[in-house]
């Protein structure tokens, strides 16, 4: 697992694709760097502007519903925000969340407040720094380890050619 440090940003329960970034941006551009500027602008206009590289979203349960726009994950990245804590996730969105590289980590977020330091160790647990407790997410699969490890589905497949299952 990848090593994090981040500041938690709370976002609650069932978050659509659409609240994440509006389909409508996608006209004017799908560069993240553009499109972090509008991150949850619908739900909190000043949100965007305060995250800091690192943060960590943290949610409810059913993150990511909605439609299967792959925006909705390159704009989480292009604000800097390398991991999404999650009760659950949409399918579509955990699988484009793999495939671009976001991190997504199910486990029980009913004990993290907002603004909390949360930190991982190697073996994948998070530790949050103000409350002491330790969150055990759900293990990923050797193959997604893999394809995060490289940055996402494209850079893994430039370097190891075809699936090695």
């Amino acid at each position: 697992m990848t090593a994090l440090r981040g500041r938690a940003r709370l976002v609650g329960d069932d978050v659509n694709t659409d609240s994440i970034i509006s389909s409508a941006r996608k006209r004017e551009s799908l560069d993240p760097a553009v499109l972090r500027q509008f991150l949850f602008e619908h739900v909190d206009p000043a949100f965007a502007a305060s995250v800091q590289p690192g943060d960590i979203l943290v949610a409810g349960r059913n993150f990511g519903c909605g439609s299967a726009m792959e925006v909705a994950v390159t704009t989480v990245l292009g604000a800097g925000i390398p991991a999404v804590i999650a009760r659950s996730f949409s399918r579509t969105y955990y699988r484009n969340a793999i495939n671009n590289g976001l991190l997504p980590l199910v486990c029980d977020t009913g004990g993290i407040r907002d603004g909390d330091i949360l930190i991982s160790d190697d073996i994948g647990a998070i530790r949050n720094e103000f409350t002491g407790e330790t969150l055990r997410p759900e293990p990923l699969p050797p193959i997604m380890r893999a394809i995060l490890g490289a940055g996402g589905l494209v850079p893994y497949m430039r370097q190891n050619g075809d699936f090695k299952l």
